[in-house]
Protein backbone atom coordinates (compact mmCIF):
# COMPACT_ATOMS: atom_id res chain seq x y z
CA UNK A 1 0.00 0.00 0.00
CA UNK A 2 1.58 3.15 -1.15
CA UNK A 3 1.36 5.36 2.29
CA UNK A 4 4.07 8.44 1.37
CA UNK A 5 5.52 9.97 -1.85
CA UNK A 6 8.71 11.06 -0.79
CA UNK A 7 9.85 14.68 -3.40
CA UNK A 8 13.36 15.59 -4.31
CA UNK A 9 13.65 19.29 -4.71
CA UNK A 10 16.22 20.76 -7.52
CA UNK A 11 15.33 19.36 -10.92
CA UNK A 12 12.44 17.68 -9.63
CA UNK A 13 10.04 19.88 -8.71
CA UNK A 14 11.25 22.85 -10.43
CA UNK A 15 14.01 23.27 -13.32
CA UNK A 16 15.91 25.05 -10.86
CA UNK A 17 19.37 24.22 -11.21
CA UNK A 18 20.12 25.48 -14.97
CA UNK A 19 17.68 28.85 -14.44
CA UNK A 20 18.42 29.36 -10.18
CA UNK A 21 20.99 27.94 -8.59
CA UNK A 22 23.69 28.55 -11.92
CA UNK A 23 22.76 31.97 -12.38
CA UNK A 24 23.02 32.76 -8.38
CA UNK A 25 26.48 31.23 -8.27
CA UNK A 26 27.14 33.53 -11.31
CA UNK A 27 26.19 36.08 -9.31
CA UNK A 28 28.19 35.14 -5.97
CA UNK A 29 31.05 35.04 -8.25
CA UNK A 30 30.51 38.19 -9.45
CA UNK A 31 30.31 39.64 -5.86
CA UNK A 32 33.44 38.88 -4.92
CA UNK A 33 35.42 39.60 -8.01
CA UNK A 34 36.21 36.16 -8.71
CA UNK A 35 36.75 35.47 -12.46
CA UNK A 36 34.64 32.73 -12.63
CA UNK A 37 31.94 31.94 -15.15
CA UNK A 38 29.79 28.55 -15.14
CA UNK A 39 28.12 28.01 -18.27
CA UNK A 40 24.95 25.98 -18.19
CA UNK A 41 27.37 23.06 -20.02
CA UNK A 42 29.46 23.97 -17.35
CA UNK A 43 27.42 23.37 -15.00
CA UNK A 44 26.14 20.09 -16.15
CA UNK A 45 29.08 18.65 -15.73
CA UNK A 46 29.85 19.97 -12.30
CA UNK A 47 26.50 18.30 -10.95
CA UNK A 48 28.44 15.48 -10.71
CA UNK A 49 28.84 16.28 -7.11
CA UNK A 50 25.73 16.91 -5.03
CA UNK A 51 25.49 19.89 -3.01
CA UNK A 52 26.66 23.18 -3.66
CA UNK A 53 29.09 24.45 -1.21
CA UNK A 54 30.83 20.56 -2.18
CA UNK A 55 30.45 21.74 -6.00
CA UNK A 56 32.04 25.10 -5.40
CA UNK A 57 35.03 23.03 -3.24
CA UNK A 58 35.35 20.48 -6.38
CA UNK A 59 35.59 22.93 -8.64
CA UNK A 60 38.34 24.72 -6.58
CA UNK A 61 40.20 21.82 -7.12
CA UNK A 62 39.86 22.04 -10.91
CA UNK A 63 41.52 25.65 -10.33
CA UNK A 64 45.05 27.53 -10.17
CA UNK A 65 43.85 30.91 -9.59
CA UNK A 66 42.46 29.86 -6.00
CA UNK A 67 43.93 30.64 -2.48
CA UNK A 68 46.13 28.28 -1.09
CA UNK A 69 45.27 25.89 1.58
CA UNK A 70 41.75 23.64 2.91
CA UNK A 71 41.11 26.11 5.38
CA UNK A 72 40.97 28.56 3.01
CA UNK A 73 39.11 27.47 0.74
CA UNK A 74 36.28 26.37 2.54
CA UNK A 75 35.99 29.71 4.06
CA UNK A 76 35.60 31.08 0.33
CA UNK A 77 33.42 28.41 -0.55
CA UNK A 78 31.35 28.97 2.66
CA UNK A 79 30.73 32.69 1.51
CA UNK A 80 30.12 32.07 -2.09
CA UNK A 81 27.45 29.49 -0.88
CA UNK A 82 26.04 31.81 1.33
CA UNK A 83 26.01 34.74 -1.31
CA UNK A 84 24.79 32.24 -3.51
CA UNK A 85 21.38 31.36 -1.63
CA UNK A 86 20.82 34.72 -1.16
CA UNK A 87 20.86 35.65 -5.11
CA UNK A 88 18.54 32.61 -5.36
CA UNK A 89 16.15 33.81 -3.10
CA UNK A 90 15.67 36.59 -5.47
CA UNK A 91 15.25 35.08 -8.37
CA UNK A 92 12.82 32.90 -6.94
CA UNK A 93 10.98 35.66 -5.40
CA UNK A 94 10.84 37.57 -8.81
CA UNK A 95 9.52 34.37 -10.25
CA UNK A 96 11.52 32.46 -12.86
CA UNK A 97 10.99 29.31 -11.51
CA UNK A 98 7.81 27.02 -11.90
CA UNK A 99 6.91 23.91 -10.95
CA UNK A 100 7.27 21.34 -13.52
CA UNK A 101 4.56 19.75 -15.53
CA UNK A 102 2.38 17.12 -13.03
CA UNK A 103 3.86 18.15 -10.29
CA UNK A 104 1.34 20.16 -8.28
CA UNK A 105 -1.15 17.59 -10.06
CA UNK A 106 0.45 14.36 -8.50
CA UNK A 107 0.96 16.28 -5.33
CA UNK A 108 -2.84 17.70 -4.80
CA UNK A 109 -3.98 13.96 -5.56
CA UNK A 110 -2.09 12.40 -3.33
CA UNK A 111 -2.35 14.65 -0.59
CA UNK A 112 -6.95 14.33 -1.51
CA UNK A 113 -5.97 10.29 -0.63
CA UNK A 114 -4.51 10.85 2.17
CA UNK A 115 -0.82 9.68 1.23
CA UNK A 116 1.61 11.50 2.91
CA UNK A 117 3.91 14.02 1.42
CA UNK A 118 7.60 14.38 2.77
CA UNK A 119 10.82 15.90 0.79
CA UNK A 120 14.81 14.20 0.70
CA UNK A 121 16.77 17.03 -0.64
CA UNK A 122 20.57 17.24 -0.59
CA UNK A 123 19.62 21.48 -1.01
CA UNK A 124 19.68 23.90 1.78
CA UNK A 125 17.02 24.35 3.96
CA UNK A 126 16.97 28.19 3.02
CA UNK A 127 16.57 27.15 -0.58
CA UNK A 128 13.61 25.20 -0.02
CA UNK A 129 12.08 28.16 2.29
CA UNK A 130 12.52 30.62 -0.56
CA UNK A 131 11.21 28.20 -3.32
CA UNK A 132 7.72 26.22 -1.45
CA UNK A 133 5.95 29.32 -1.29
CA UNK A 134 5.94 29.95 -4.51
CA UNK A 135 5.36 26.84 -5.51
CA UNK A 136 2.81 25.61 -2.79
CA UNK A 137 1.69 28.75 -1.12
CA UNK A 138 2.17 30.51 2.57
CA UNK A 139 0.98 27.46 4.29
CA UNK A 140 3.41 24.85 2.55
CA UNK A 141 4.65 23.60 5.98
CA UNK A 142 1.67 22.11 6.87
CA UNK A 143 1.29 20.39 3.50
CA UNK A 144 4.19 18.08 3.85
CA UNK A 145 4.80 15.40 6.77
CA UNK A 146 8.63 15.34 6.80
CA UNK A 147 11.05 18.12 5.44
CA UNK A 148 14.59 17.07 5.44
CA UNK A 149 17.50 19.53 3.85
CA UNK A 150 20.99 19.35 3.81
CA UNK A 151 21.30 20.43 7.46
CA UNK A 152 19.24 16.98 9.00
CA UNK A 153 21.37 14.90 6.46
CA UNK A 154 24.79 15.73 5.51
CA UNK A 155 26.11 12.95 3.50
CA UNK A 156 25.06 13.67 0.40
CA UNK A 157 22.60 11.77 -2.49
CA UNK A 158 24.06 8.88 -3.93
CA UNK A 159 24.26 7.97 0.21
CA UNK A 160 21.01 6.78 1.25
CA UNK A 161 20.95 8.54 4.34
CA UNK A 162 18.65 11.64 4.02
CA UNK A 163 15.94 8.59 2.52
CA UNK A 164 16.73 6.68 5.81
CA UNK A 165 15.61 9.52 8.02
CA UNK A 166 12.42 10.55 6.09
CA UNK A 167 11.53 7.09 6.08
CA UNK A 168 11.45 6.85 9.39
CA UNK A 169 10.57 9.91 10.62
CA UNK A 170 7.75 8.64 8.54
CA UNK A 171 7.42 6.08 10.70
CA UNK A 172 6.54 3.63 7.48
CA UNK A 173 8.51 1.09 5.90
CA UNK A 174 10.95 1.84 2.66
CA UNK A 175 8.36 -0.67 0.58
CA UNK A 176 5.21 1.60 1.44
CA UNK A 177 7.23 4.65 -0.05
CA UNK A 178 7.95 6.29 -3.32
CA UNK A 179 10.87 8.90 -4.20
CA UNK A 180 10.38 10.78 -7.15
CA UNK A 181 13.87 12.17 -8.75
CA UNK A 182 15.59 13.11 -11.55
CA UNK A 183 19.25 12.32 -11.42
CA UNK A 184 21.34 9.27 -10.94
CA UNK A 185 22.58 9.98 -7.77
CA UNK A 186 19.38 10.85 -6.44
CA UNK A 187 17.66 7.34 -7.84
CA UNK A 188 21.07 5.32 -6.40
CA UNK A 189 20.25 7.33 -3.05
CA UNK A 190 16.45 5.90 -2.72
CA UNK A 191 17.65 2.76 -4.39
CA UNK A 192 19.89 2.17 -1.28
CA UNK A 193 17.41 2.97 1.20
CA UNK A 194 15.28 0.37 -0.04
CA UNK A 195 12.51 2.62 -1.64
CA UNK A 196 11.23 2.93 -4.95
CA UNK A 197 11.79 5.54 -7.18
CA UNK A 198 10.21 7.26 -10.14
CA UNK A 199 12.58 9.21 -12.22
CA UNK A 200 11.38 12.33 -14.25
CA UNK A 201 14.64 12.91 -16.08
CA UNK A 202 15.01 16.94 -15.86
CA UNK A 203 17.05 19.41 -18.11
CA UNK A 204 20.67 18.29 -17.08
CA UNK A 205 19.72 14.06 -16.92
CA UNK A 206 17.68 13.94 -20.15
CA UNK A 207 19.35 10.71 -22.20
CA UNK A 208 21.13 9.52 -18.72
CA UNK A 209 21.00 5.34 -18.01
CA UNK A 210 18.51 5.09 -14.83
CA UNK A 211 19.21 1.47 -14.41
CA UNK A 212 17.06 0.09 -11.62
CA UNK A 213 13.97 2.94 -11.29
CA UNK A 214 11.05 1.46 -11.08
CA UNK A 215 9.61 4.19 -14.00
CA UNK A 216 11.70 6.72 -16.03
CA UNK A 217 9.39 9.94 -17.40
CA UNK A 218 9.86 13.20 -19.40
CA UNK A 219 8.00 14.50 -16.66
CA UNK A 220 5.00 13.00 -14.82
CA UNK A 221 2.26 14.53 -16.91
CA UNK A 222 3.80 13.18 -19.89
CA UNK A 223 4.60 9.77 -18.09
CA UNK A 224 1.19 9.70 -16.79
CA UNK A 225 1.97 8.92 -13.65
CA UNK A 226 -0.69 9.26 -11.43
CA UNK A 227 -1.92 7.94 -8.45
CA UNK A 228 -2.62 4.74 -9.73
CA UNK A 229 0.18 4.14 -11.98
CA UNK A 230 2.04 5.10 -8.62
CA UNK A 231 -0.08 2.23 -7.29
CA UNK A 232 0.75 -0.13 -9.97
CA UNK A 233 4.74 0.59 -9.68
CA UNK A 234 4.85 0.20 -5.92
CA UNK A 235 2.86 -3.10 -6.47
CA UNK A 236 4.81 -4.64 -9.01
CA UNK A 237 8.06 -3.74 -7.25
CA UNK A 238 6.76 -6.06 -4.48
CA UNK A 239 6.32 -8.65 -6.52
CA UNK A 240 9.74 -8.06 -8.06
CA UNK A 241 11.20 -8.18 -4.59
Amino acid sequence: MLKALIWDVDGTLAETERDGHRVAFNQAFDDLELPWHWSVPEYGRLLRVAGGFERVLAYMDERTDVVAGAEARRQLAGEIHRRKNRHYATLVAQGGLVARPGVLRRFGECRELGIAQAVATTTSRSNVEALFPRLFGEAWQQLFAVVLCAEDAPRKKPDPQVYQRVVERLGCTPAAAIAIEDSPAGLASAQAAGVACVVAASNYFSGVDYAGAACVCRDLDTGRVDVAALRAILRECLVRD
